[in-house]
């Protein structure tokens, strides 16, 4: 069976192609032509054949969620409706990401809970079952690796986080800039750069990169490169062995799409906002397009317990200046495993940075539902606000626990409710657009 990007370079339109351009209000040629050109990427799979989504230039920017087990906490039912509350608040991908249990029974019983596309990083399994077995996950063979892969895919991922871009010159740069500030924050990056120093080897995700390919090209799953070496500090934002691995993956995405399979490459997780605009022009620049998977950014390190927000600041800059996906971050990051309501605030944070991004991307088709919301808050007109809100629930929840004496005011105003007290000054002059 073709891939998204096998079928678009014949010239042809498929089905999910067709629900892409439905759904982000485009022409089907456009968006086969993107994916032809690897700037865009539909994360699939032909056993599970999860929900479409579009990701990528010309398209609304996508927010994915992330759970998943650790070592301290473990439970299956509590993950499962994580899942199931991500999607309820509208997260457009979901990333499986457990480290503790069974790790093929939460995966399993997660894809089978959700419609959306689920995606996950098969290193996490590689290493917990080669610690199990061999009671040192620096035992892992490669092909223990290669088996995870595939049946990782076979289960239904629609993309995969390989980390393939951390090699022995990456970790050379690291060690001669003098280390970080903040260290390795990657679970991923960490286990399999102690793996190449242990071993004196070479990443075989790098090193065997083809293979790693036609795994996935079998299931059409998008590979999501990966940033094992991401900065978990702004003061090592784009430090030399962050950008050495953001070249390594951009120019495997060029590999990897030539061999006809989707790519996305992963961006920062710690960025200042004086640096978002650049470091998306370079990924851009370096890949040619590709989609561009930004993990937050967090854009201060002293805000623990509202990172939600500090990243949403970081997300709304990153969607206006072209990333593609965002990955909500929690109130819990750096504390503690994210909860329920951790794992909904976390995505309507995003959401709306995502929204706040795409306004300024798109100015010309993304500030419509802003100018009606406008005019109805102008004319205190409740029920057409709640249908413009981004969370109409949570407005309508807020608005009714304190009722104002006058329905058409709120109480944050009462008697004194400029926009009624100017409605009667100003309603006559409203002409054109305004009315």
């Amino acid at each position: 069976m073709k891939t998204q990007i096998e079928s678009a370079r014949a010239g042809i339109v498929t089905p999910q192609m067709a629900q892409v351009a439905f759904d982000e209000q485009v022409t089907p040629e456009y968006v086969r032509d993107k994916v032809a050109a690897g700037q865009i990427v539909i994360p699939w799979n032909h056993v599970r054949k999860p929900k479409v989504a579009g990701i990528g230039t010309g398209l609304r920017t996508k927010v994915n969620a992330s759970i998943g087990t650790s070592s301290d906490i473990i439970d299956y039912e509590a993950e499962v409706r994580k899942a199931q509350v991500a999607q309820q608040a509208g997260a457009d991908t979901l990333m499986e990401l457990s480290v503790g249990g069974d790790l093929d029974r939460v995966r399993r019983e997660v894809i089978a809970a959700v419609d959306l596309p689920v995606g996950n990083v098969p290193l996490y399994q590689a290493f917990c079952e080669a610690a199990r077995k061999y009671g040192d996950p620096n035992k892992l063979d490669e092909e223990m690796l290669f088996d995870i892969i595939e049946r990782q895919c076979a289960d239904g991922m629609a993309f995969m986080a390989v980390h393939c871009g951390i090699n022995l010159y990456t970790l050379e740069r690291l060690r001669k800039q003098g280390y970080r500030y903040g260290g390795l924050v990657s679970k991923g990056g960490v286990s399999m750069a102690a793996w190449m120093i242990a071993n004196n080897r070479e990443n075989p995700l790098y090193e065997k990169f083809d293979r790693v390919v036609e795994i996935l090209k079998r299931y059409d799953t998008v590979l999501s490169l990966g940033n094992g070496l991401r900065a978990g500090a702004i003061h090592d934002s784009s430090d030399r062995a962050q950008i050495q691995e953001l070249l390594i993956n951009c120019e495997l995405s060029e590999i990897g799409r030539d061999m006809g399979c989707q790519m996305l490459v992963e961006g920062p997780g710690h960025v200042p906002l004086d640096e978002v605009e650049g470091n998306i022009k370079l990924q851009k620049r370096m890949s040619g397009g590709a989609p561009y998977y930004m993990l937050g950014p967090i854009s201060t390190d002293v805000a623990p317990g509202f990172d939600h927000i500090t990243a949403a600041i970081g997300a709304a800059q990153s969607s206006r200046y072209g990333a593609d996906l965002i990955c909500y971050i929690t109130p819990a990051e750096h504390l503690a495993l994210p909860n329920e309501e951790d794992v909904q605030m976390g995505v309507k944070a995003a959401k709306i940075a995502a929204y706040i991004g795409d306004m300024n991307k798109y100015p010309e088709r993304g500030r419509e539902r802003d100018k009606e919301m406008s005019k109805a808050r102008r004319d205190l007109d409740w029920q057409r606000q709640f249908e413009l809100a981004l969370f109409p629930e949570d407005a309508a929840a807020i608005r009714k626990s304190r009722v104002p004496e006058d329905e058409q005011t709120c109480t944050m105003c009462g008697d004194f409710c400029a926009s009624r007290g100017a409605g009667k000054i100003f309603a006559e002059d409203l002409r054109g657009d305004k009315i």
